[in-house]
């Protein structure tokens, strides 16, 4: 791991705990058999999880014809992969404090929509689709390590990242690491799988990685289109400014991208529910 990238855990009590609900959730994306049943009960085991969960299946957004109360109801009207996607946003976003210098409910809204965009692109690449959702929604987990450290500092970047895919440069000028260098050795600490690891450490430069990582490049890729979303810029001219290598060697489609984007939505709009 970098050594820029480790000093931020020197506290070790500042070190977050992955959920146990969490981690659980994770291991389900090896199971193809996974039931809706099985997910709601495992989030039933967590009481704060399940409220937010009904709160957010009675929402006007699913439009109930009736009072949803169980969280097996819930689980029939979010469908699984939603289920189980906002319920492990809730939980990895509830393991880390509130910080300054970061908007919480603007970062967390950022990580769901690079999860979201994450996933889109790897459907597009060929690459594993809910690895991608969960890396894309730990990406910026690392800039939460170093707010807790140098505040400032990282309110200083994001006062400064107007541009698509500028705060990695600009973390990188300030701090000699980046937030994917943090978040790699995060999951490390975590014990998340070495390939995740080595995505989140070549995300910042994914066209210098060799052998050439396609997880790390749909992270890189992912981030720059969530800012992107944020600042309201036109996606496919956003990366042919900020990455236009990156985008000539994937032979990217862009007006497909586009089109998919467009039909995806709000991605992040459930995750106010979520956070409260």
């Amino acid at each position: 791991m970098s050594a820029a990238a480790e000093k931020f855990f020197k506290n070790n009590n500042a070190l977050p705990t992955m959920p146990e609900v969490a981690s659980r959730l994770i291991r389900s994306f090896d199971d193809d058999n996974i039931s809706l049943n099985a997910i709601a009960e495992l989030i039933g085991k967590d009481s704060t999880l399940s409220a937010k969960v009904l709160r957010l299946a009675n929402s006007a957004r699913y439009s109930p014809s009736h009072q949803i109360s169980s969280l097996n109801d819930a689980a029939g009207a979010l469908g699984l992969d939603t289920l189980r996607n906002l319920s492990l946003a809730a939980c990895i976003s509830g393991a880390f404090p509130v910080v300054k210098g970061l908007d919480r409910a603007l970062f967390w809204r950022h990580s769901i929509t690079t999860a979201a965009y994450a996933r889109i692109l790897s459907q597009m690449l060929r690459v594993d689709a809910d690895t991608s959702y969960l890396a894309g929604l730990m990406l910026r987990t690392g800039q939460l390590m170093m707010a807790m450290e140098e505040p400032a500092m990282v309110a200083d970047v994001e006062a400064n990242a107007a541009e698509p895919g500028s705060r990695f440069s600009l973390e990188e000028h300030r701090f000699g690491c980046t937030h994917a260098d943090v978040t790699a050795s995060l999951a490390a600490h975590w014990h998340f799988p070495a390939t995740m690891v080595e995505a989140f450490k070549d995300a910042n430069t994914p066209m210098e990685s060799r052998p050439f990582s396609l997880m790390a490049a749909v992270l890189h890729l992912a981030e720059v289109l969530a800012d992107a979303a944020e600042h309201h810029v036109n996606p496919a001219q956003a990366l042919m400014v900020a990455v236009p290598e990156l985008v000539g060697h994937l032979h990217l489609d862009l007006a497909y991208l586009e089109a998919k984007i467009v039909a995806a939505g709000d991605v992040a709009g459930d995750v106010e529910q979520l956070l409260h």
